[in-house]
């Protein structure tokens, strides 16, 4: 099976599952959904076998026993040794929204019988809690449009079975917006001055030439970008020891778009530029959140 990838889409109820499964659909990926856990070794085998072979399937798997986690385990290790490769997605929402969905749509959830929908999401998200645990990418859809997560998939994707490559996002933002919730790490540029103080450079933005350089020339600029991007590093060596392939970092200032923005992209030039010798190889991706939004 050493030719084929297989996708396991998990996750919380109404949290995006066949959204992401779309998402795979779209890119030329044979999606099955509601599979059984007993019954994937199969469909993989006649995946790979049948008339019309695929190299890249993807499964929504659904369930929330006690024994689920364990099982989806199993059947992971099987499919490894036996030599395909496997990525493990698990969508997440907050309690909050999950409720919110459910009632826009007026759907019982499955765990759901005399008890309330609260106590039904609360039981589902402890059982599926070692789902979530053993899963290669966690995405939190709460606040996240159905683009957003085809960015997010797309980027993690493209290198899922490359155990040296790793996809990273570098998102700015700007804090007075609020916290960007899909984000692994986050740090704050604001110790840097602030370009918007400065009447030639206010209505320009990070992207700009002009507020990169008085960005990037300031005072312990350059030793965070340095320190930063090495940080980054650090945490990407560990993610593909634990097979984690994506990684979503986000930098924030004020309102998002200068400081934060000239220094997202620095570390994204840093991170394609500064490769080391046996380390991992970054597959870097660059947005604004924020930008245009003042």
């Amino acid at each position: 099976m050493s030719e084929i990838t297989v996708v396991f889409i998990a996750g919380m109820s109404g949290a995006g599952r066949s959204a992401a499964a779309d998402v795979f659909e779209d890119d030329g990926w044979y999606v099955a959904d509601n599979v059984p856990v007993s019954l994937i070794g199969k469909l993989v085998e006649l995946a790979r076998t049948g008339g019309d072979q695929t190299s890249r399937l993807a499964m929504v798997v659904r369930g929330a026993d006690e024994h689920f986690a364990d099982e989806l385990a199993a059947l992971r290790t099987d499919l490894e040794a036996a030599g395909a490769s496997v990525w493990q997605v698990f969508l997440d929402a907050s309690d909050e929204v999950l409720v919110r969905r459910f009632e826009q749509v007026r759907r019982r959830h499955p765990l759901q019988t005399d008890d309330t929908l609260v106590e039904a999401i609360g039981r589902e998200r402890s059982r599926l809690a070692g789902v979530k645990e053993q899963s290669d990418l966690v995405i939190d859809t709460s606040s996240s449009s159905v683009a957003r997560l085809r960015e997010i998939l797309a980027n993690s994707s493209a290198d899922m079975a490359t155990a040296t490559s790793l996809s990273v996002s570098i998102q700015s933002f700007g804090f007075k917006y609020g916290l960007p919730i899909d984000s692994d790490l986050v740090t704050d540029v604001r110790f840097l001055p602030n370009p918007h103080w400065i009447p030639e450079l206010r209505e320009q933005n990070g992207t700009d030439a002009p507020v990169r350089d008085y960005v990037l020339s300031q005072e312990g600029a350059d030793e965070f970008a340095r320190l930063y991007a090495d940080i980054i590093r650090l945490v990407a060596d560990g993610y593909l020891r634990e097979g984690k392939r994506y990684m979503s970092v986000g930098i924030g200032c004020t309102g998002g778009k200068h400081r934060s923005v000239a220094m997202a992209q620095e570390l994204a030039r840093r991170l394609e530029e500064g490769q080391r010798e046996g380390g991992p190889t970054f597959d870097v991706r660059v947005m604004h959140r924020d930008l245009g939004r003042e």
